[in-house]
């Protein structure tokens, strides 16, 4: 495969990554840029359709960065407000467990 249509084709494959929010595939993506980008730089000079393509996959790798760091952030508040109603669940699961069984721990 050429190296334009390579590019092409893990653009395609991270677009559709982040439109599912697959973070497997993000992962393995991002595993496989790093490996064969520097290989395709090996080859020589890029050409003015391959730099557009490295562009477009550029901009869709920032993409994909800055959802996850999104998410990174969006989870760390979602257990930062778990810990801090830790005590409240804990009463709530006690007192539907006494409702439940008749039993007081």
């Amino acid at each position: 495969m050429d190296r334009h249509r390579t590019l092409l084709h893990l653009a395609q494959k991270l677009s559709t990554a982040l439109d599912a929010a697959d973070w497997g595939a993000m992962a393995t993506l991002n595993t496989m840029m790093a490996s064969a980008l520097p290989q395709m730089a090996a080859q020589g000079g890029w050409t003015a359709a391959e730099r557009a393509a490295l562009a477009a996959l550029r901009q869709l790798h920032e993409q994909a960065v800055q959802r996850c760091d999104k998410a990174t952030s969006d989870l760390g508040q979602q257990l930062h407000e778990m810990q801090a109603n830790k005590e409240g669940w804990l009463a709530y699961a006690l007192d539907s467990e006494t409702a439940e069984t008749g039993i007081q721990a």
